[in-house]
C-alpha cells in the first residue's frame, strides 16, 4: 500500500464554506467513540495562509482529507504560535464540541424515539444560527425515551445526546464530514452498540503491536444506584439495578451515579441498568499500533468491534473488543502512524 496523500482545508465553521488549503508541517487527528475527537495541525507561522483576518479560533473549521476523501472535520478552538520554531499550531475538536456551547433555552418535554429527540435538539440549534449538522441519515431505533427540562435548567445539548447514548439500549454516534460543490458539510450518524466488524483480526506481532493492556475493576458493581432530581421534600428519585450473578463471585460493591436533572424513574432505571451492564467484569483496555501500509486506518471506526489476539504471559487475549479511539499522526514526510484504543465488547451490550 502506497503512502497516503493528505490535505488540510480551512473552512467557515458556521456554514462549511471553503476558505483555502493550508500548508502543513504535521497532522494528528483522532476520532473518539461518542465524543468530540480532536485534531492538531501545524502550519508555518509566516506563510500567507496564516492570516489573522480569516484564520480565527471559534470561527474557522478544518477538514482533513486522506487520498481525496474527508477523514476528519471540526472546529478550531485554540491556536498556539511558537515564534522560536516558526510554527502555528491549530487545535480543533470535532463538531460534537460545538453542542457543548448550545443549550435548550426554551426547555424541552417529550417522549419519543431516541432519534426523534436528537433531531429535535439538533434542528432547534440549526434554526438558530447553528453549524448546519445534517440529521437526514438518522432512522428510528424503535426505543422510546422520555426527557424533560425547564427553560431555567439550560440543558446542554451535547450532554443530552451523550446521556441518551449511554442509556441501557443506547447507541453509538459520530459526525461524518463530506464535500460537494465547494461546500464542506457534516452529518450525524447513529449505529448500534458493537458497531460493524473491523476489516481484520488484530494479531499482535502479525499486523499490529499491542503496546499495553490495562485492567480496571472500578466500574464493577453488584448494585448500581442512579440518583435523580430532588422531589422537593428532601428526597430524591433513585433507579436501582442488581447483578445477582456477580454477587455470587464478588463481595457486595455499590456504584452510585448522580443525574440531578433527571425527573423520571424510568430514565433512572435505564441509567442504573447501563451501569450494571458496564460493570459485569473488569475492563481490559488494550492499546495498539497498526503496522504501517497494511490497513487504511479510516476503515477502523470507533464503535466497530472485532477480535484481538495476544499471547504474552499474563496477557492472553482472544476476544472481541470495541474501538474507543483511533488516532493518526502524519509527519512532514507523509509517514502515517495509527494507534487504536479498545475495550471489552461486553461493556457495550445491554439488556434493553
Amino acid at each position: 500500500m502506497s503512502a497516503a496523500r493528505y490535505r488540510v482545508i480551512q473552512i467557515s465553521a458556521r456554514d462549511g464554506a471553503f476558505v483555502r488549503e493550508l500548508p502543513v508541517t504535521g497532522i494528528v487527528y483522532a476520532e473518539t467513540l461518542n465524543g468530540d475527537g480532536s485534531a492538531s495541525v501545524g502550519i508555518p507561522l509566516t506563510c500567507p495562509e496564516a492570516d489573522p483576518e480569516s484564520l480565527i479560533p471559534g470561527i474557522s473549521g478544518l477538514i482533513i482529507e486522506r487520498n481525496g476523501v474527508p477523514a476528519w472535520g471540526g472546529i478550531v478552538w485554540t491556536m498556539a504560535a511558537d515564534l522560536a520554531a516558526g510554527t502555528l499550531t491549530l487545535n480543533a475538536a470535532g463538531f460534537h464540541s460545538y453542542y457543548k456551547g448550545r443549550v435548550l433555552h426554551d426547555g424541552y418535554t417529550r417522549r419519543g424515539d431516541q432519534t426523534a429527540l436528537i433531531k429535535d435538539w439538533i434542528n432547534a440549534c440549526n434554526a438558530d444560527n447553528g453549524v448546519g449538522t445534517d440529521v437526514s441519515a438518522l432512522a428510528n431505533t424503535g426505543r422510546e425515551r422520555f426527557r424533560t427540562w425547564t427553560q431555567f435548567e439550560l440543558k446542554n445539548v451535547a450532554e443530552a445526546i451523550q446521556e441518551l447514548a449511554e442509556d441501557d439500549g443506547g447507541f453509538n454516534f459520530r459526525y461524518v464530514p463530506y464535500t460537494g460543490g465547494g461546500f464542506h458539510g457534516h452529518r450525524l450518524v447513529m449505529s448500534p452498540r458493537g458497531g460493524a466488524v473491523i476489516p481484520s483480526a488484530l494479531v499482535h506481532g502479525t499486523n499490529c503491536d499491542v503496546t499495553q493492556v490495562s485492567y480496571d475493576s472500578a466500574s464493577m458493581a453488584t448494585r448500581a444506584y442512579a440518583v435523580g432530581a430532588d422531589n422537593g421534600n428532601g428526597t430524591k428519585l433513585v433507579g436501582i439495578t442488581d447483578n445477582l450473578d456477580l454477587a455470587t463471585r464478588m463481595a457486595t460493591k455499590h456504584v452510585v451515579a448522580s443525574f440531578s436533572d433527571v425527573k423520571h424513574t424510568e430514565t433512572l432505571l435505564n441509567k442504573s441498568a447501563a451501569i450494571i451492564s458496564a460493570g459485569r467484569e473488569p475492563v481490559a483496555i488494550p492499546a495498539l499500533t497498526l503496522y504501517p501500509n497494511v490497513f487504511d486506518p479510516t476503515t477502523f471506526i470507533p464503535g466497530d468491534s472485532g477480535p484481538v489476539q495476544v499471547d504474552c504471559g499474563y496477557v492472553a487475549l482472544l476476544d472481541d473488543f470495541v474501538i474507543t479511539e483511533r488516532r493518526t499522526s502524519v509527519d512532514a514526510n507523509g509517514t502515517e502512524i495509527t494507534t487504536l484504543a479498545l475495550a471489552n465488547k461486553e461493556l457495550f451490550t445491554s439488556a434493553d
